[in-house]
């Protein structure tokens, strides 16, 4: 089993018309022992700027505080929250600082630059990945999840049908995945605000 796997997990990123989405399951658990139902890997920085964290749950943990700690310091000396693209740069940085002795996580990112839509998703070293559409992590994203995604997407999503969208794709995939599940969580972020809503599911 890949260190990746150990805690399990699944986040998703999509993009709508004017609006951004991201998903996370809610289980935490060892391998296939369940230690806790509620354990979001979705993160707020700012307003219009989100994080997720896939992988080793102690390491998600660690890279979070440091992160947070960094775009407080954006903050400081910008006077300004720190804009999702300038977020998604900083965390690759920090991750290919560590690049001999990586944290075993796979961020996905998403926001509103402006009024654009943007998400990314990296690997351990920092190298990211643009997408138009939707990006994912997790253990069972390779699979079910992309399968899901490519299925369920249509290009300008309204924030609702974003909603639908990220949240059938997100139960429907971890569904089949021992390693994710028991329900999810999903942020909509639009230029109004962010809605979030959690999301029931299978708890077994």
């Amino acid at each position: 089993m890949s260190i990746l796997e150990y805690n399990g997990g699944a986040v998703v990123a999509m993009v709508g018309k004017n609006c951004v989405g991201i998903a996370s399951d809610l289980r935490f658990g060892i391998q296939a022992q369940t230690i806790g139902k509620f354990q979001p890997k979705t993160y707020k920085i700012n307003d219009s700027t989100y994080l997720g964290l896939a992988g080793l749950a102690t390491d998600n943990q660690t890279l979070y505080e440091k992160l947070k700690f960094r775009t407080n310091l954006y903050r400081l000396k910008e006077e300004r929250d720190i804009n999702p693209r300038t977020f998604a740069h900083l965390v690759s940085n920090m991750l290919y600082e560590k690049r001999f002795g990586p944290y075993f996580a796979e961020p996905v990112i998403c926001g509103l630059d402006g009024d654009k839509p943007f998400i990314c998703a990296m690997d351990l070293i920092g190298a990211p990945l643009y997408a138009e559409d939707f990006v994912l992590a997790g253990s069972s994203a390779s699979e079910a999840l992309y399968g899901v995604c490519e299925t369920l997407y249509r290009p300008d999503l309204e924030p609702d049908d974003l909603f639908e969208t990220l949240g059938q794709g997100l139960l429907t995939a971890v569904d089949g995945d021992a390693l994710s599940g028991w329900g999810g969580i999903v942020h909509i972020i639009t230029k109004e605000g962010t809605t979030t809503r959690i999301l029931k599911g299978r708890q077994d």
